[in-house]
């Protein structure tokens, strides 16, 4: 399982290598709302300082999970440009040199 915080994360860092990779001019794309999708497991840690933490199911082949200790949950990811709040721009270049 994956903490789904690391699941953004690493969709972060796709997407900013994707950005990177937007060529000045030519064909870009404009980055618009993702969609993301996840089955989640729940794990909660009691005492004091309560945690709960969701973990992503990777199903793997048999694809079959507990349905009594998962949910579904839909993520919509607005991407933002940092500094300026711009909507970012990605290119079809897998890396800069492709372009």
């Amino acid at each position: 399982m994956i903490e789904l915080s690391d699941v953004i994360r690493d969709l972060r860092s796709e997407l900013e290598a994707a950005v990177d990779a937007a060529p000045a001019d030519g064909l870009r794309f404009e980055l618009g709302p993702i969609e993301l999708e996840v089955s989640v497991g729940l794990d909660r840690s009691g005492g004091a300082s309560a945690k709960v933490r969701f973990w992503v199911l990777d199903l793997g082949p048999e694809g079959s999970v507990k349905h009594a200790s998962t949910q579904r949950v839909k993520l919509t990811l607005q991407p933002r440009l940092g500094d300026s709040g711009r909507s970012p721009y990605v290119s079809g270049a897998q890396a800069a040199q492709e372009r």
